[in-house]
């Protein structure tokens, strides 16, 4: 057929039928069960050529399949024509799983283990098991299966490490060490091996980039009473220049020890097996390393669980509070500015396409003193493109934008003190009745969360519906999630909380940061999203109870020209010109003239009385 992808799809067939296998399964995560996950993890996209951020394949002798959400559907249907490879749609009411695929078709199912949680290694193993004949069925690990096969794959990366002082991060690495030693033994275990990059980001105060757009560096964390390991590639590299003071010099001298990540096992094996009990959390470790540590350590010396480390990054301190008020001010200067260069070059009809806006919001951001890079890559969708939640704007033959319609740009930054990330639908002239809809339904969710009100306890799934009420009253719905955790200068997607309709427990707690994105798109017609990202705050106690609500740290204006007057509340617009207004009046005085003037105009006050 001439395609590459499919080659390698046979390639792959002919690599199954030479070990054995029925089946091969190929995951989209690296060995700590990252979002993004560095280049030399790209397997998904080495094999079928689908760059989205989450899907999984399946390869068997008459079947390939490519199992992704609704985010990614016309996306993937696009990248796949040629391959041989069939678009498996997920979160769908008749979806099948890959565990659930797999029943009955395949006996031996061959996984790199390192690139799988331990809890889908073993829904898949659950699944093979449960076939009703007489073949052999099991799940083999094959660390590494693809590395024949793709000769040119990337190393492991490699980049400079910095650290983070107390001042900045609210809380020296000494003393996160003790809490995790707290946790240790009040729960009966003696040690800990975390393996989520940001978790180990943020309990070591460091920072590098070895994962693009992702502050993170590519280790493992062994913490105990009595030592702290840090398993991570060693190289000068790792260092920014010779006048920066030697990252891991600071961190020895708080008594971590540093090993080569190569060396992770090694080390483990070395230690006392008598020594007391290690906690795991098998959600975030992959299924390889897990394997490996309980058959060092036995299964009666392993306690799993949710890593303690994720909810207390999730709730931010004051220090890191104040720093993220400061950073959304800051990132609203370079959103204004871009959104005022955006308007007058269209209307200028000057020539603008998807990718000239991407690269010129970038350059308005990098103007902020503590930029250290995009927070994801930049979603610069026109019209029928942004039907496409997670559009991935071309560099050459990207949309020229035109003086109607609708624009729908979602963006973030990276700064050292903070992470971004905000979405704004924008009109570039007359806009049609139903984008006008469409984008008025949209902002009543959104404005409807913001202005939730809950008691304590209250999780993000009870909260969802806020942001989908409307929508569901028109008949319409989104396929993805409201509303994902922030880091501090770390993910731009972390937990443990969220806001969506999946039933997920946490509840949202006072310094937790969390994004309110509805949206709603039309195949081939356009696409609208309004995000601003949002501070749980404590509302009071009364006779009833202890009670939450949000602060809104985003500061940037929402364009009030496509709403359609009819279908908002007096609450809704109140909501919004009290917004729009705050925004004038914190940023006008960091705005350049011509700038803070077109601002001024943009949020006049918005009336619906008399419609």
């Amino acid at each position: 057929m001439g395609n590459i992808y499919f080659e390698r799809v046979q390639a792959i067939r002919r690599m199954m039928a030479d070990n054995g296998w029925d089946a091969v399964v190929i995951g989209a995560s690296d060995p700590h069960s990252s979002e993004y996950p560095a280049p030399r993890w790209q397997a998904v996209q080495w094999v079928s050529g689908f760059t989205g951020e989450a899907g999984d394949i399946v390869i068997t002798a008459d079947h390939a399949g490519l199992w992704t959400d609704s985010r990614y559907f016309i996306q993937a249907l696009e990248q796949l024509q040629g391959t041989g490879i069939e678009l498996h749609k997920t979160r769908q009411p008749d979806s099948v799983t890959i565990p659930e695929w797999l029943a009955g078709r395949a006996g031996i199912v061959a996984v790199d283990g390192t690139c799988m949680s331990v809890s889908y290694v073993r829904e898949i193993e659950k699944a093979v098991a449960s076939a009703q004949d007489d073949r052999i069925c099991k799940v083999v690990d094959v660390p590494d299966m693809l590395d024949s096969l793709w000769t040119d794959r990337p190393r492991i990366p490699v980049s400079p490490i910095v650290t983070i002082g107390e001042d900045d991060a609210g809380e020296s690495r000494q003393d996160k060490i003790r809490w995790l030693r707290d946790f240790l033994k009040d729960n009966g275990c003696t040690s800990i091996l975390l393996s989520s990059l940001d978790e180990v980001a943020w309990l070591l105060n460091v920072r590098g980039s070895d994962i693009e757009y992702n502050p993170f560096v590519i280790s493992y964390l062994y913490v105990s009473a009595d030592d702290i390991i840090w398993f991570v590639q060693k190289d000068n590299a790792r260092i920014p220049d010779q006048d920066t003071v030697d990252s891991f010099e600071e961190l020895r001298s708080d008594g971590v020890e540093i090993c080569s990540y190569d060396e992770t096992g090694v080390r483990l094996a070395a230690m006392d097996q008598e020594a007391g009990r290690m906690f795991i959390d098998p959600s975030a470790m992959n299924d390889h390393m897990y394997r490996y540590v309980t058959g060092i350590f036995g299964l009666d010396g392993i306690m799993t669980g949710k890593s303690p480390v994720a909810l207390r990054k999730a709730v931010k301190n004051a220090t890191e509070i104040a720093s993220m008020e400061e950073v959304y001010l800051q990132d609203g200067v370079a959103m204004e500015c871009f959104l005022h260069w955006l308007d007058t070059r269209v209307k200028a009809g000057d020539r603008v396409t998807e990718w000239d806006a991407a690269v010129k919001l970038g350059e308005f951001r990098s103007r902020i003193e503590g930029y250290r890079g995009d927070s994801f890559a930049t979603i610069s969708a026109y019209g029928p493109n942004a039907a496409l939640p997670h559009y991935s704007t071309p560099v050459h033959g990207s949309s020229v934008l035109e003086n109607h319609g609708l624009y729908l740009v979602d963006s973030g930054g990276q700064y050292c003190f903070g992470t971004t990330d905000i979405t704004r639908t924008v009109p570039l002239g007359e806009c049609t009745s139903l984008e006008m809809e469409d984008y008025t339904l949209v902002l009543k969710g959104m404005i409807q969360l913001s202005m939730a009100v809950f008691p304590a306890c209250t999780a993000g799934c009870q909260l969802d519906v806020l942001a989908r009420n409307a929508l569901w009253k028109a008949r319409r719905n989104f396929g993805h999630g409201t509303g994902h955790g922030v880091g501090f200068y770390l993910g731009v997607h972390e937990g443990p909380q969220s806001i969506r309709q999946d039933f997920n427990s946490q509840p949202l707690l006072p310094g937790m940061v969390t994004s309110d994105e509805p949206g709603i798109y039309r195949q081939g017609q356009h696409g609208v999203r309004h995000e601003n990202i949002l501070l749980c705050e404590d509302a009071g106690t009364n006779s009833f109870g202890e009670w939450r609500r949000f602060k809104t740290l985003t500061v940037c204006h929402i364009d009030t020209s496509p709403i359609v007057k009819s279908m908002i509340t007096q609450e809704e617009a109140e909501w919004l010109n009290s917004y729009n207004a705050s925004v004038y009046e914190r940023l006008s005085p960091l705005l350049p003239a011509e700038v803070s003037a077109w601002l001024k105009d943009r949020i006049s006050p918005f009336n619906i009385q008399g419609h």
